[in-house]
């Protein structure tokens, strides 16, 4: 799966607030009053066992079936041989190919977290990492990047509102990468001209840079100075400043380059993954290149941003067979092959390793991290 863009700065903006009386955070970890995020709001048994999650993995499975098979007449027959001759060695390169971004991302998380002045060894922060993509495939709303800070809390002593700054950064770092790469793979793989039906995608992209350098930029010049001209609680502000030395705190400008060449690093796993799926089915039908390949990959990266399902479930695939039909020219059964088979490794296998990681990992339970903790000089 491709991990994702960006998160909201406060817990109780991205969740409900439970039925049941809220179970408090550990004692040896002390959330409250840092974002207010309770063990039962994170809960990810209670949570798959809510009607309105167990709805938004079914009615999306549902739909795509109806419309595949229905609506465009999709041979699923086709797909089902397509998959089975697949070669089985270069579909082993791409969930290899896909499971090296995640040490990367840990990697990347952890130099985020000591520019704050927090110290986490890339294992840890991998294990956590991996863990709240767990929760993306499986529950909408984007609960895992809420769900990342609080094992971090359990586990430490670091602020929750400052763990929330430096996910939100991370986010900030993957959607300029996602706009920046896919601007250049789309100008490469259509050299004369982007066609009509990605023009849009590609002014998108542009918009998405242009806004997020401003909202930077806003934030960091005038957004403390916004909340104090609103009639806001103290906790609020002092919540704010925590949360704002999360997000630029945790990039200075000796750590910018690394977490630049890491981040170009951990989306191009996303388009090599894609390719070698292509190359593995080995369609006659089907020219993709490199460059093709991560466009239309980070393209499906970009709509899991949207929170209706978990993982964009529906909603990439959708995406992903529209621009490989209307840019590429690939006819619909195998650009559905396409996608249904890179979804498997980027999501399916996700819910299954991660499973078998939540059951023995024990920072879901708070056991702590493997580095003690100590303040690491800003980066």
């Amino acid at each position: 799966m491709s991990e994702q863009p960006p998160v909201t700065d406060a817990a109780s903006t991205a969740l409900p607030p439970p039925a049941a009386t809220p179970t408090p955070i550990p004692a040896g970890s002390p959330a409250a009053g840092d974002g207010e995020v309770t063990t039962d709001q994170v809960s990810l048994g209670r949570r798959l066992r809510q009607p309105r999650t167990i709805l938004s993995i079914a009615l999306p499975i549902i739909l795509l079936v109806l419309i595949f098979r229905v609506a465009l007449n999709v041979d699923f027959g086709e797909l089902a041989g397509s998959v089975a001759r697949a070669d089985k060695l270069l579909l082993l390169a791409g969930f290899l190919v896909f499971y090296a971004g995640f040490p990367l991302r840990g990697v990347r998380w952890a130099m985020l977290l000591r520019g704050t002045g927090f110290r986490v060894a890339p294992k840890d922060a991998t294990e956590i990492l991996f863990l709240s993509w767990l929760v993306n495939c499986l529950v909408p709303a984007k609960l895992g990047d809420v769900y990342r800070a609080y094992l971090l809390k359990i586990n430490s002593t670091v602020s929750l509102s400052r763990t929330f700054g430096t996910v939100f950064i991370e986010r900030i770092l993957d959607l300029f990468a996602i706009a920046i790469l896919g601007l250049a793979a789309g100008f490469w793989s259509f050299r004369t001209g982007f066609p009509p039906e990605i023009q849009f995608v590609a002014a998108l992209g542009v918009g998405v840079v242009v806004l997020l350098a401003a909202m930077l930029l806003t934030m960091r010049s005038f957004g403390r100075r916004i909340l104090d001209r609103l009639p806001l609680p103290a906790r609020v502000i002092e919540l704010y400043d925590k949360f704002e030395q999360g997000v630029f705190g945790a990039v200075g400008a000796r750590s910018l380059p690394p977490l630049v060449v890491l981040t170009v690093l951990i989306w191009a796993t996303e388009g090599m993954r894609l390719w070698l799926v292509v190359q593995a089915l080995g369609l006659p039908d089907v020219s993709l290149g490199i460059s093709g390949a991560f466009f239309v990959a980070l393209i499906g990266s970009l709509l899991t941003a949207v929170p209706l399902s978990p993982a964009g479930l529906g909603i990439v695939e959708l995406g992903v067979v529209g621009v490989l039909v209307a840019a590429y020219g690939v006819p619909l059964t195998e650009a559905t092959t396409i996608a249904v088979l890179d979804r498997v490794i980027s999501v399916f296998s996700i819910i299954v390793i991660g499973s078998m990681l939540y059951v023995v990992s024990g920072k879901r339970r708070g056991e702590g991290l493997s580095l003690p903790e100590a303040p690491a000089p800003a980066a």
